[in-house]
């Protein structure tokens, strides 16, 4: 899959980290060090510009290192970039620890994975199909 990207950031483009990664790293377009104080949120740019192909999205999800490490992740995981979206891709970091984290310029704060999707077309219906499961919900399947 092709994408098209405009990089208006001080650092190369996003790279796969091994030869199996299924994410491309993100790094932070800042000038200056940004602190997250414990529980708060801070939106982080990229300088980054995507043209993501019709029928893809790309989703922005937290790095396993810093989530467990830092207690660093992303708020609303995955965060979603629709294919018609033409902005500067930003990340929401949020500190769920309870110490002050420093952002640095250049720093890696997210990934980024290509999904292909697919539009739900609406059927409308009075009755659904009958399942073992049925109306069950949280937790019914047992936790072993």
């Amino acid at each position: 899959m092709e994408v098209k990207i405009k990089n208006a950031s001080a650092y190369g483009l996003p790279n796969y980290a091994t030869i199996g990664s299924a994410g491309l790293d993100l790094r932070a377009n800042i000038l200056e060090p940004i602190s997250i104080s414990p529980f708060e949120r801070k939106l982080i740019p990229t300088g980054l510009f995507l043209e993501i192909p019709p029928g893809y999205e790309c989703q922005i999800r937290p790095r396993s290192g810093l989530a467990l490490n830092y207690g660093i992740s992303v708020l609303n995981a995955p965060g979603t970039i629709d294919s018609d979206y033409r902005g500067e891709v930003g990340v929401i970091l949020i500190n769920l620890s309870s110490e002050n984290y420093v952002v640095n310029p250049g720093d890696r704060i997210a990934q980024m994975v290509f999904c292909q999707f697919s539009q739900a077309i609406w059927k409308e219906e009075e009755l659904l199909s009958d399942t073992e499961r049925g109306e069950a919900g949280f937790g019914s399947t047992g936790k072993k």
